[in-house]
C-alpha cells in the first residue's frame, strides 16, 4: 500500500484547507455561517483527529489505513452536506427553514443583546459565489472529490508482499 502515505496527507490537509477557508470567509470576509455550514465544518472537524490519529498509527499499517479511511468518510459526509446545502441554496430542493445565530456567553442581558446584534443567516441564500458555485458548492465538490481519492488510494492496487 504505497499510496497510504498520500491519503493520509490528503486525510488531513483537505479538512484543515476547508475550515481554513470557512473560517477565512467567516472572520475576514464577514461571512457569517448559516446552520447547515457548521454541519459541514463539524464534519471536517471529526476528520482531523482521525487522520492524526493515521499519523500517530504510521507503524500499523492497517491501523493507520483504517483510520485514514474514517477520516475521508467524514470528508465525504462534510461534502455531501455541503451539496445538499448548494442545492437548498439554488432552490432544487426544500431544506431548513429555521436560520441560525451565534451568540456567545454572559448573563443573560449580555446573551439577549448578543442575539439581537448577531445577524440571521438564512442557509436557503448563498452569500457568496465564483462561476456560479457557492461556498458550499465548492465544499461538495472538493470534499467529495477528496473523499474518493482517498477511497480510491486505499483500496487501490496493492502490491503482494
Amino acid at each position: 500500500m504505497k499510496s497510504l502515505p498520500l491519503a493520509r496527507a490528503l486525510a488531513l490537509i483537505v479538512p484543515l484547507a476547508m475550515l481554513a477557508g470557512a473560517y477565512a470567509f467567516q472572520f475576514i470576509g464577514g461571512l457569517h455561517p448559516c446552520e447547515m455550514c457548521w454541519w459541514q465544518r463539524y464534519a471536517h472537524m471529526a476528520a482531523i483527529p482521525l487522520a492524526l490519529i493515521a499519523y500517530a498509527t504510521w507503524g500499523k499499517r492497517c491501523v493507520s489505513a483504517l483510520f485514514t479511511g474514517l477520516a475521508g468518510l467524514a470528508i465525504g459526509i462534510g461534502g455531501g452536506i455541503g451539496l445538499f446545502h448548494a442545492g437548498v441554496e439554488y432552490g432544487w430542493w426544500q431544506g431548513l427553514t429555521a436560520c441560525s445565530t451565534s451568540p456567545g456567553g454572559g448573563s443573560s442581558a449580555d446573551i439577549l443583546n448578543q442575539i439581537m446584534a448577531t445577524p440571521i443567516t438564512r442557509c436557503d441564500v448563498a452569500p457568496w459565489s465564483l462561476f456560479g458555485i457557492s461556498m458550499a458548492g465548492y465544499n461538495g465538490l472538493l470534499s467529495g472529490a477528496a473523499a474518493l481519492l482517498i477511497l480510491v488510494l486505499l483500496l487501490g492496487k496493492r502490491s503482494k508482499a
